[in-house]
């Protein structure tokens, strides 16, 4: 008999542990049951040892299953893409690590297919699920900072594995890519438009993988920004937010993983005052409204629309620093 929501695993990936298997076993109402990996007996170690049930021989096989109701794509960037795709071709749900895809014009097709289909696509922004950023849209909208004036946000950390995938070309690697698009993302959800890039500057590893960036943004409604991201830099460990208004300022720090301790600070003419919320992880938050927009229909945030803003903002910064646009592998 089926029970819940049925999910498989797109790859024997480092992530899927904390992103989705351990959420799965505290949330009634979802299964990992089935993995599939390039190699089958990484497949087989990988559901030993997180006990699930189903082993499919390759990607394509796990998606065709008839007893799978939707697919986790934890997959290298430039795959992403092609896998979502056939997972809504098969007529799956899909929950697609971030980036969404390897650049905006992959995006727009994508959802696309999305806007024709009855499937849920989501965006793994894992942290935009967390009580952390609804408290800090809550501020803005409240006008207790005025009106804005900047918005900035930095994610970077260091990976001096240099042969990490990461830093493939490729594979659509690259700072902007992994650790950047939770910095534009966040700008923007904060931010409250899509911003312009007006500046952007690379360190790079190689000819083509920034290994840190910078980009200067500004909003039509006339605030400006600033994110920064590396995985080795100067820079060695940064994780947070700031908006400053016309009559305050909110900070916040770690927003990315706030279940490993955060801060959300706010400093107004109302006064001064620090908030912090549960530390039940981000990603249980996550699967929660996952299963609740495939079993109740209820919207998601991070829906293929907002991948589009997202990616269209990140090829607008590659383009700026001069450095070549992500392709699909």
């Amino acid at each position: 008999m089926r029970s819940g929501l049925r999910i498989g695993v797109l790859g024997a990936a480092r992530i899927a542990p904390a992103s989705l298997i351990k959420p799965a076993e505290r949330n009634p109402e979802v299964v990992v049951a089935a993995v599939a990996a390039r190699d089958r007996s990484d497949a087989e170690r990988f559901a030993r040892k997180h006990r699930i049930s189903q082993v499919y021989d390759s990607y394509q096989v796990l998606i065709d299953a008839p007893d799978l109701d939707a697919v986790y794509i934890p997959l290298p960037n430039g795959l992403h893409g092609r896998w979502t795709r056939a997972a809504m071709q098969a007529g799956k749900h899909v929950l697609c690590e971030k980036p969404f895809t390897a650049n905006a014009a992959e995006a727009r097709e994508i959802a696309a297919l999305a806007r024709d289909s009855d499937r849920v696509v989501m965006e793994a922004f894992h942290y935009r699920y967390h009580p952390l950023i609804s408290a800090a849209e809550q501020v803005i909208a409240s006008g207790e900072l005025g009106p804005l004036l900047r918005v900035e946000a930095a994610m970077c950390f260091p990976l001096p594995k240099f042969s990490d995938i990461r830093y493939d070309y490729a594979l659509a690697g690259g700072a902007l890519m992994d650790a950047g698009c939770y910095a534009v993302h966040m700008v923007r959800v904060l931010g409250g438009e899509n911003p312009e890039v007006v500046a952007a500057h690379a360190k790079l590893r190689g000819s083509r993988i920034d290994r840190a960036m910078t980009a200067e943004l500004r909003f039509p409604s006339g605030h400006t920004g600033r994110i920064r991201c590396s995985m080795w830099s100067s820079d060695v460990l940064r994780v947070g937010a700031t908006v400053v208004g016309e009559r305050g300022r909110m900070r916040l720090v770690n927003p990315v993983l706030p279940q490993l301790g955060h801060v959300l600070s706010v400093h107004s003419e109302d006064g001064r005052r620090l908030r912090r919320f549960t530390h039940r992880a981000s990603y249980d938050y996550q699967l929660d409204a996952f299963a609740a927009a495939v079993l109740r229909g209820e919207p998601v945030p991070t829906a293929p629309s907002d991948s589009v803003d997202t990616m269209t903002v990140i090829d607008a910064i590659y383009h700026t620093a001069g450095l070549p646009l992500r392709v699909p592998s």
